[in-house]
C-alpha cells in the first residue's frame, strides 16, 4: 500500500509512519520544520518539510497521485491557545483541510483516508443529554470533523476517524503535552495533599496509536466509521499515584473533589483568558463536570485495528519525567505542533 500522511514527524504520525514501514508499506509524508533532534523518523519515509496549506490544489494532487491512503496526523486540540472566536481556528486546522483534500483524494483514485480525532466526540455522542458541543467549541469542532469525513465516504472512498484519548510516550527532542499538567499540580506541592477531580480517562501509549492507525489504513470495510480508542482505563486518582512515582513522590495524598468545588477554582482561569484574549476551546465552568465523568473505553475498538499490548506505566513516567525536566527548565524542547 501506497500510503500518504500529513504530520509525518509528529510524535503519532511518526509511530504511524514506523508501523506502516514496519508491515511492507511505503510511505510519504508533508511535515512543519524543524525537525527534533534524535527523533527516530524512519529512512524509508520520503519527507517534504513545507506547510500542506500553502500549497495549490495542483501540489497537493501530484503528492496524492498513485496514493492508496491518505492519513491526516495534523491539527490543534482543546489546549492550543487561540483568541474569539475559536472554533475558526479548529476549522481552519481541523476541517477546512479535509473538505480541500478528499475531492482532490477521490480525483486521483485515493480509496481511504485515516483522521486523527479525539475522543470528547465519543463522549458527547454518548452523553447527548449534555450537549458538550453546544457548550465547548472544541467539541463542535470535533463533530464537525466526523460529519465531514461521513460525507465524504462513498461506495469508492472510505474515512476512519480514530477517537483518541490521553496519549503517553515521547519523541526525542520534542515537549511533551504533559508539561501542562506537572504546571498545574506543582501549584499543590506545598499543601499536605492534591484536590483533583474524581473521574478517569481511557488511555494508551504512542505506539498503540500507530498501530491503529496502521490497521485503519489497512482496513477495507466500506464507508465512515469512527472508532473509540483505548487500551487503558485509569481513574484520575490512579493516574496521579503514577505521575507522582514518577516525580519522586509516591504515596502522595490525592483527594477527589466534586465539580462545584472545581468551578470555584475556575474564576481564575477565566479572568486569564479574558484579559489576555483567549477563546477557550473547552469552557471552563463546564470542564469540571467533563473531568468528573470516569470517560473509559472498551479496548476491542483497539484490539480490532491491531493494538498489541504495552506498558502504560513506564509510557507514563517517561511522560512525566521529560515534562518535569522541561517544566524545570533543564532541557531544550520544541514545542507539539498542530502535528
Amino acid at each position: 500500500m501506497n500510503v500518504f500522511m500529513i504530520g509525518g514527524t509528529g510524535l503519532l504520525g511518526c509511530e504511524a509512519a514506523i508501523q506502516l514501514i514496519k508491515k511492507g508499506h511505503k510511505v510519504s509524508s508533508v511535515a512543519l520544520p524543524p525537525l527534533p533532534q534524535g527523533a527516530p523518523i524512519p529512512e524509508e519515509m520520503e519527507l517534504v518539510f513545507a506547510d500542506i496549506n500553502k500549497k495549490t490544489d495542483e501540489e497537493v494532487e501530484e503528492m496524492l497521485k498513485g496514493k492508496d491512503c491518505f492519513i491526516f496526523a495534523a491539527g490543534v486540540d482543546e489546549r492550543a491557545e487561540f483568541p474569539a472566536p475559536v472554533y475558526d481556528y479548529y476549522y481552519k486546522y481541523n476541517i477546512a483541510p479535509l473538505e480541500r483534500i478528499f475531492p482532490i483524494c477521490k480525483k486521483v483514485g485515493v480509496k481511504r483516508a485515516v483522521v486523527l480525532g479525539s475522543y470528547f466526540s465519543y463522549l458527547a455522542k454518548q452523553m447527548p443529554e449534555k450537549k458538550f458541543e453546544e457548550k465547548c467549541p472544541y467539541f463542535r469542532a470535533r463533530l464537525d470533523q466526523e460529519k465531514v469525513c461521513e460525507e465524504a465516504s462513498d461506495e469508492n472512498f472510505s474515512a476512519k476517524v480514530l477517537e483518541l484519548p490521553y496519549i503517553f510516550g515521547t519523541q526525542p527532542g520534542r515537549k511533551p503535552v504533559w508539561t501542562i499538567l506537572i504546571e498545574q499540580i506543582a501549584g499543590m506541592d506545598k499543601l499536605p495533599f492534591t484536590m483533583y477531580p474524581a473521574g478517569g480517562t481511557a488511555m494508551l501509549t504512542c505506539r498503540q496509536v500507530g498501530e491503529v492507525i496502521c490497521g485503519a489504513a489497512e482496513r477495507e470495510v466500506p464507508g465512515f466509521e469512527a472508532f473509540p480508542i483505548a487500551m487503558y482505563n485509569q481513574t484520575w486518582k490512579e493516574f496521579l499515584a503514577i505521575v507522582y512515582e514518577a516525580r519522586g513522590m509516591g504515596g502522595r495524598k490525592i483527594v477527589s473533589v466534586p465539580p462545584w468545588m472545581m468551578r470555584m477554582g475556575m474564576g481564575k482561569i477565566v479572568k486569564d483568558y479574558k484579559e489576555r484574549g483567549i477563546d477557550s476551546g473547552i469552557n471552563p465552568m463546564v470542564l469540571p463536570d467533563i473531568m468528573d465523568i470516569n470517560l473509559f473505553i472498551d479496548r476491542k475498538y483497539s484490539e480490532e485495528l491491531g493494538a498489541t499490548e504495552d506498558d502504560i506505566k513506564a509510557a507514563i513516567f517517561d511522560s512525566i519525567k521529560v515534562s518535569v525536566a522541561s517544566y524545570e527548565g533543564k532541557v531544550e524542547l520544541i514545542d507539539m505542533k498542530g502535528e
